[in-house]
C-alpha cells in the first residue's frame, strides 16, 4: 500500500530522482572538467547537485498541478531513460541536430538500437518508476491551500537557488566558460528545449518561399568532347578518415581500391557529425558555418543547378534517404524486403547498389548527355558495424556481433568497424571496375562519407556530438577522387596536378557543390572557383 504524499513531496523525489539518475552522464563531465583545474573547492562542488535539486524543484512545480502531474511525468520520465541511456553509453547529445537525425530515422534503423542493455536501461530507469508514480496516492489540498504551499515551496527552492549563485557565482561562470558542453547533458532541460526549437523551426513556423537557382546554368565544354562524361559520386556513411589506409592507417583497409590510383583529399572536414545535418549541407550552396536546415529545404541543391544544365542526374538510395537534396530529381531507394541475397528485410548491404549501377548503365540511352549518378551507401552505419558486411569480409577479427557496442571490447570494436571500411573499399573496387568496362562514356568516380564517428575515445561512441566541441573522429572524413587520365584531358585538366590534390589544404565539404558543377564544366553566377577543387588543375 502506497503511502499518501504531498504534492510538493512527489515534486521534490521528482527533481531528486531525475538529478540523481538521469544526470549522471551531466556529473561525468563535470567530473573531467574539474580534473583539468588547478584547485577545486570542494563546498562548490557540493553545491552543485543541490543547486540542481532546488532549480528542478521549482521547474516541476509549474507542472504539478491535478491531472497533469502524473501523465505529464510519467511522459517525461520515459523520454528522459532513452536520452539519459544514449549519454551515459555513448556520450550522445540530443541538441537541435540531434533530434533532426533522431525524428528522420527509419524504424530499421531505430531498432539497430535495441538490446538488452537499453532494455534493461528502460525497465529500470523509465517503466519502474512511472509505476510507482502512478501507484503513488497524491494529497491535492483544496486549491487556495495547495497554491499557497505550492508558492512557498518554490519560494524556498528560488532562496537556495539565489544563495547557491550568490556564494558561488564566479565558480559556476568560470566552469561553465571552460566546459561549455556540460549544460548539453543536463536531463531533460537541454533536450526538452532542443526538442521544442526543433519542432518551432520544422512544424510551426510558415513554409519558407522555396528558391530556385542557377537557372542559368548551361555546360560550355573546354573542347569538342568525344564522349560525354558519367561521373559516380559516392556518398559514404558513418565512415573516419583516421581508419583509412590512405591517411595512414597501419592497418589494410583499403587493399581493393589500391590499384586505382585514388587520390585521397587530406585532412576533409564534414559539414555536421550526422546525416540528417551534413547530407543536406554538403550539396547546398550554403557553407557550414552559415547553414541553416530550414533554408537549405526551401532552395536548390547542386543536383537541381546540374539538372537545370541538362545534365541527366539520379540518386539511388542504400541508406536512410537524401534528405530532400535528390527531391526534384531521378531518385529510389533500395527495396529491403527485395528477393537478394544482400537484403534480409531491414537492411541491404552495399553490393545491391552496384548491381543497380550495372542495370542502369545497361539501359539503351541515346548516349548524347553527360550523368552524375550519386550513390547513397549504408557504409559504417553502426551500432550494428557487423551487419554491414558479408562474412567472406570478416577479415579483422574478433570482431563485435552486437549493437551493445560499449560492452564489446576496444579490439572487437575497432575489428568490426574495420570490417566495414574493409567492405565499402570492395564496393568502392567494383565500382571503378564496373565504370572501366562500359564504352559510352568518359567515367570518374568521387567518394565522401557525410560525417565520422566514435568509437569509444573520450567516451563517446557513435557520432552526433555537436559540432562546436565534436571530436576528430567525428569531423574528418575520407574523400576519394579515381579520374583517368582521359576524363582529366577532356576536361582540360592536368592529371599530374590533380594527383597532386593529395596536399591541398583547407578543404571540406563546403567544397562539394562548386566541385560537382566544374566537374561537368556547368558555368553559372552561382558557381565559385575558389571552391572547386579541381579548379587550380585546369589548363588556363
Amino acid at each position: 500500500m502506497f503511502k499518501s504524499l504531498s504534492v510538493n513531496r512527489v515534486t521534490f523525489l521528482l527533481a531528486l530522482f531525475f538529478v540523481m539518475v538521469f544526470n549522471l552522464p551531466f556529473f561525468s563531465v563535470v567530473k573531467r572538467g574539474l580534473e583539468h583545474q588547478s584547485h577545486i573547492d570542494p563546498v562548490f562542488v557540493a553545491t552543485i547537485p543541490v543547486f540542481l535539486v532546488a532549480l528542478f524543484s521549482v521547474l516541476f512545480s509549474l507542472f504539478s498541478f491535478r491531472y497533469l502531474l502524473k501523465p505529464f511525468f510519467i511522459l517525461l520520465i520515459l523520454m528522459s531513460s532513452s536520452v539519459f541511456f544514449a549519454a551515459f553509453k555513448y556520450g550522445v547529445v540530443f541538441d537541435t541536430g540531434m533530434i533532426e537525425n533522431t525524428f528522420e530515422t527509419n524504424s530499421a534503423e531505430a531498432l539497430t538500437y535495441l538490446n538488452w542493455a537499453s532494455v534493461l536501461n528502460f525497465v529500470l530507469t523509465g517503466i519502474l518508476p512511472s509505476l510507482l508514480l502512478y501507484k503513488v496516492k497524491i494529497d491535492y489540498r483544496p486549491i487556495g491551500k495547495e497554491l499557497l504551499r505550492k508558492l512557498m515551496f518554490i519560494g524556498g527552492n528560488l532562496l537556495v537557488v539565489a544563495a547557491i549563485a550568490f556564494m558561488f557565482m564566479q565558480n559556476y561562470a568560470s566552469f561553465l566558460r571552460n566546459n561549455v558542453e556540460a549544460k548539453r547533458y543536463i536531463i531533460p532541460t537541454y533536450f526538452i528545449g532542443s526538442a521544442a526549437k526543433y519542432i518551432n523551426q520544422h512544424y510551426l513556423q510558415a513554409p519558407l518561399k522555396y528558391r530556385q537557382q542557377g537557372l542559368d546554368a548551361k555546360v560550355e565544354l573546354p573542347a569538342p568532347q568525344a564522349k560525354p562524361q558519367l561521373v559516380v559520386m559516392v556518398v559514404g556513411e558513418t565512415a573516419r578518415a583516421m581508419n583509412y589506409q590512405y591517411y595512414g592507417y597501419k592497418r589494410e583497409t583499403n587493399p581493393y581500391t589500391a590499384k586505382y590510383s585514388m587520390v585521397a583529399l587530406n585532412d576533409v572536414q564534414s559539414c555536421g557529425t550526422a546525416t540528417a545535418v551534413s547530407l543536406p549541407c554538403m550539396f547546398s550552396r550554403m557553407d557550414r558555418k552559415d547553414y541553416d536546415g530550414r533554408r537549405a529545404k526551401a532552395q536548390d541543391s547542386v543536383m537541381d543547378v546540374l539538372d537545370h544544365a541538362g545534365i541527366n542526374v539520379a540518386w539511388y538510395d542504400n541508406d536512410s534517404g537524401c534528405k530532400g537534396v535528390c527531391d526534384r530529381v531521378t531518385n529510389s531507394i533500395i527495396d529491403i524486403h527485395m528477393d537478394s541475397p544482400y537484403c534480409d528485410g531491414q537492411f541491404c548491404k552495399d553490393q545491391v547498389l552496384v548491381d543497380k549501377l550495372k542495370k542502369v548503365l545497361a539501359e539503351p540511352t541515346d548516349g548524347t548527355n553527360n550523368r552524375l549518378i550519386v550513390l547513397h551507401i549504408i557504409g559504417s552505419h553502426g551500432p550494428t558495424y557487423y551487419l554491414r558486411y558479408p562474412d567472406e569480409q570478416r577479415k579483422f577479427t574478433p570482431d563485435c556481433p552486437r549493437s551493445d557496442i560499449q560492452n564489446c571490447s576496444r579490439e572487437e570494436l575497432v575489428n568490426t568497424y574495420d570490417n566495414t571500411i574493409l567492405y565499402t573499399d570492395y564496393i568502392l573496387a567494383q565500382i571503378v571496375a564496373t565504370l572501366q568496362q562500359q564504352t559510352t562514356y568518359e567515367p570518374a568516380m568521387m567518394y565522401l562519407s557525410d560525417h565520422g564517428e566514435s568509437l569509444g575515445e573520450k567516451g563517446l561512441y557513435l557520432h552526433g556530438t555537436p559540432y562546436s566541441f565534436a571530436p576528430k573522429e567525428q569531423t574528418t572524413v575520407p574523400w576519394l577522387v579515381w579520374m583517368p587520365e582521359a576524363f582529366a584531358s577532356a576536361n582540360g585538366m592536368v592529371s599530374d596536378c590533380v594527383s597532386g590534390l593529395e596536399n591541398k589544404a583547407d578543404i571540406s565539404q563546403d567544397n562539394l557543390f562548386d566541385t560537382l558543377l566544374g566537374l561537368f564544366n556547368v558555368h553559372t553566377t552561382v558557381y565559385e572557383a575558389d571552391k572547386d577543387v579541381f579548379a587550380s588543375c585546369r589548363r588556363s
